[in-house]
């Protein structure tokens, strides 16, 4: 099968790329990733079709790859930064606008729908009020109201585009191998309170993954305190013994996230848990979204070494933002 069959035969046709439960068919996904990895030019696809890159947060990885992606497809990517270039935008229904905020999403989304083909957007959570960043307000007054397809660049719960390239990497990586795959993600220290997005997504698409496959040993280990939402985590084995989850894995997703209950807290103290060394296996891999606080999250040693994925897995963000684009398009 040419390039061109196995494109038109991936089975996810996207309204919108939010989570994993809007993806038919990981594997599918992961393969359409993979083919453009081989072969990365295809501009008639996106040809004449506008890409809206809109930032509530800072970003790098996401940013660059997701506009590459958009370019190896033929769209042109616009990038609009929220905080440093535009009016500062009210989210909440039926509020009355006489605080900081100029301009309702309710008013600039659909005229956004209007100059783009499809809106890509990036916020995070406040990590103050759980039930409102759990409930997605903001991401989805987007949805609600721009009337074209949205896709998430990051959300206050889940990154997608980031475990799709994470899954990808694994996939090269394991593709061969018939035995099941120990894949272990580990909670480590930070100076300051992080969400738990990435570490919702990864554990929300390793357990839907798995559901197609039955290929992988998924653990999570974390500290007291520090469970994530069973929505995300349901399917995994989870321990509070870092030592004994690390036994005999395969790969370490390394990711720090603050408490889901009593939210937004987090402890210092807690190094013993980052990842050195001494803990790994030899022929153990090492995972991190980036950016990674270097020996507070993660040594030296680990990250300079054959170890470690992270170059890897940022590389695989273009192809995973270009598959989903695609499978938009189409």
């Amino acid at each position: 099968m040419n390039q061109q069959q196995l494109l038109k035969a991936s089975v996810n046709g996207l309204k919108h790329f939010t989570n994993v439960n809007d993806v038919e068919n990981i594997q599918s996904l992961i393969d359409t990733a993979l083919t453009f990895k081989q072969n990365p030019n295809h501009s008639k696809i996106g040809s004449g079709k506008r890409l809206g890159l809109i930032f509530l947060n800072p970003s790098l990885r996401t940013r660059l790859s997701t506009q590459i992606a958009a370019e190896n497809l033929g769209m042109q990517p616009i990038i609009f930064n929220v905080g440093s270039e535009g009016w500062q935008w009210e989210f909440a229904e039926g509020a009355i606008m006489n605080g900081t905020t100029i301009e309702h999403i309710k008013d600039a989304a659909p005229i956004l729908g209007n100059y783009f083909d499809v809106l890509a957007i990036r916020t995070f959570p406040g990590l103050k009020n759980r039930e409102e960043d759990y409930a997605e307000m903001i991401f989805n007054q987007f949805v609600k109201y721009v009337n074209k397809p949205v896709v998430s660049l990051e959300s206050a719960t889940v990154h997608p585009l980031q475990s799709l390239a994470d899954c990808i990497t694994l996939h090269e990586l394991t593709k061969n191998e018939t035995k099941k795959i120990k894949v272990v993600l580990t909670w480590a220290p930070h100076i300051k309170p992080i969400p738990q997005c990435v570490a919702n997504s990864f554990s929300q698409w390793m357990n839907a993954w798995n559901m197609e496959t039955s290929k992988f040993d998924f653990v999570i280990t974390h500290p007291k305190y520090y469970e994530l939402d069973e929505q995300f985590t349901k399917g995994a084995t989870i321990t509070q013994n870092q030592n004994e989850a690390l036994e005999n894995a395969d790969f370490l997703y390394v990711k720090n996230w603050s408490r889901y209950h009593n939210y937004g807290t987090f402890d210092t103290g807690k190094q013993k848990w980052m990842l050195t060394k001494s803990k790994l296996a030899a022929h153990t891999k090492v995972m991190h979204c980036l950016p990674v606080r270097r020996n507070i999250e993660l040594s030296d040693e680990i990250l300079d070494s054959n170890h470690s994925l992270v170059t890897h897995q940022a590389a695989n963000r273009v192809w995973s933002a270009q598959a989903v684009l695609h499978e938009i398009l189409k």
